[in-house]
């Protein structure tokens, strides 16, 4: 039965909140639940346990919600608590601010027991979103605050749980019921997944970003890559793809082909725009725009004001001189491009290396030049125009003298991008950077790729050098 049916202003409901070890279901555990049990807008119940996990709680999750180790050395364990809490949750609507995050720890600390869970759920973040999209945020922090809402002690389970209950109670007595119940909708929408993907698909999708994959069948029966995008949000952007009336004709056509799904979880936005770029040109899947790739590898080189400039391929040598001025696919291409130019500008065919012969030019004789070639116009004053009208297409100047470390991410999820001239080279997880980095740098294997156009576009789109180390040579270097 579709979620949108089970939710009503009068459903029976469950205000469930949590706190945990950390932020991945997979590696962290529960250490505080809290249900709020309601029907018919009448509180049945109100349950909450601590909950050790098992380990040492980090002491920033201390500094954040006030639990420490000795809070937990005597509280019980899930499997102690597990039955009750599935009775608490039978037969209720699962209500949670974000409640991918609660729902998929709960849902992972039933498994972990071999017990599978599921229940209809509903994201007040959603419901908020559809009912005050005028809101710039909707975090339990701005809505406690939009709705006057306040509590004792914030980041404890039965304290938001509580937000979240006096939330639902201001909806009800401020909206209308149809209104609230357009809004339910809007907020449960559930994707109808095809029978060949997993049921648990939807719970199992992360909420960070990355890169997801679609796979399907080719005329061969084998497996056949259709699709690689990168996402924010890698849950709601994969499911996009299911809900009623999502995108065109192709669109339709992609989802109606995918047989199964992969992803890839990233640090940050960088991270996963590095990853798409590199799997699309590498595997050239069905459905995806072709990156222009390799292609465009050439560049004029301007870096010396007395000689014709040099259309040489483009390198991170090339770019820390700052003296490079567009991209070309071919020599061809070049030549024609700036032979353009120069018959606008008046600039000196002979000058600049695309005319041979003795004499003055032959833009000198139509009136097509300054006289640069027969001193009318000095060399200094007739580089400073090109350069002057050029500027447009001057490649970004790569400000180091080799390559440089980009860490991206916090908490759990670190990842460390090896750059040099605005050319991604190789990206590190968190657990093993230290070492990757240093035998990384020590080995010198910096024999670049050729040059990436699409890599070089990203990086200059969205990266600074504020944040950039100097990738390590020794074991002593400092690359955090």
């Amino acid at each position: 039965m579709d979620r949108s049916e089970l939710v009503t202003p009068d459903s029976p409901l469950a205000f469930v909140d949590i706190e945990t070890t950390g932020c991945s279901p997979g590696q962290h555990r529960i250490i505080d639940v809290a249900v709020i049990g309601m029907r018919a807008g009448e509180v049945e119940y109100e349950w909450q346990t601590l909950v050790n996990p098992g380990g040492r709680i980090p002491a920033g999750i201390t500094a954040l919600t006030g639990i420490d180790n000795e809070m937990l050395h005597g509280a019980p364990p899930f499997e102690e608590v597990a039955a009750e809490l599935r009775a608490r949750l039978a037969g209720r609507v699962f209500v949670a601010h974000n409640v991918r995050f609660d729902y998929g720890f709960i849902r992972r600390e039933f498994a972990r027991l071999g017990s599978e869970w599921r229940a209809p759920n509903l994201c007040t973040v959603r419901l908020s979103r559809a009912l005050y999209p005028e809101m710039p945020r909707h975090n339990l922090d701005a809505v406690m605050q939009r709705h006057d809402i306040s509590v004792a002690q914030r980041h404890r389970a039965m304290p938001d749980a509580q937000v979240l209950l006096e939330f639902w109670r201001r909806l009800r007595a401020s909206w209308p019921q149809d209104a609230l119940q357009r809004a339910l909708e809007v907020a449960a929408q559930r994707a109808t997944l095809p029978p060949a993907l997993s049921p648990d698909l939807a719970d199992d999708l992360p909420e960070g970003p990355g890169v997801y994959r679609f796979f399907g069948v080719g005329e061969d029966g084998a497996a056949a890559l259709l699709y690689v995008v990168k996402a924010n949000n890698l849950r709601e952007r994969v499911l996009d793809h299911f809900r009623a009336g999502a995108g065109d004709a192709k669109s339709l056509k992609l989802a109606a082909q995918v047989r199964r799904v992969e992803w890839t979880e990233t640090a940050g936005e960088l991270g996963a725009l590095l990853l798409e770029a590199r799997e699309i040109r590498a595997a050239q899947p069905v459905y995806n725009r072709q990156l222009s790739g390799n292609g465009e590898r050439l560049t004029w080189l301007f870096d010396d004001p007395g000689s014709a400039p040099e259309l040489v391929e483009l390198s991170a040598t090339v770019l820390r001189s700052g003296n490079a001025f567009g991209t070309y696919r071919s020599a061809r291409d070049a030549r024609r491009a700036l032979e353009s130019m120069a018959r606008e500008h008046r600039w000196c065919l002979k000058v600049l290396g695309l005319e041979n012969g003795a004499g003055s030019c032959f833009g000198l004789q139509v009136g097509r030049c300054n006289g640069a070639c027969v001193g009318h116009e000095s060399a200094a004053v007739h580089l400073a125009r090109v350069k002057m009208e050029l500027i447009p297409q001057r490649l970004r100047q790569w400000p180091f003298e080799g390559p440089m470390v980009l860490r991206e991410g916090a908490g759990e999820r670190v990842q460390f991008h090896v750059i040099d001239g605005w050319q991604h080279l190789e990206t590190f997880d968190g657990d093993d950077a230290a070492v990757c980095l240093e035998e990384f740098g020590r080995s010198v294997r910096l024999n670049h790729p050729r040059f990436d156009i699409d890599s070089y576009r990203i990086l200059t789109r969205h990266l600074g050098t504020a944040r950039l180390v100097p990738l390590p040579r020794q074991p002593e270097d400092s690359w955090t």
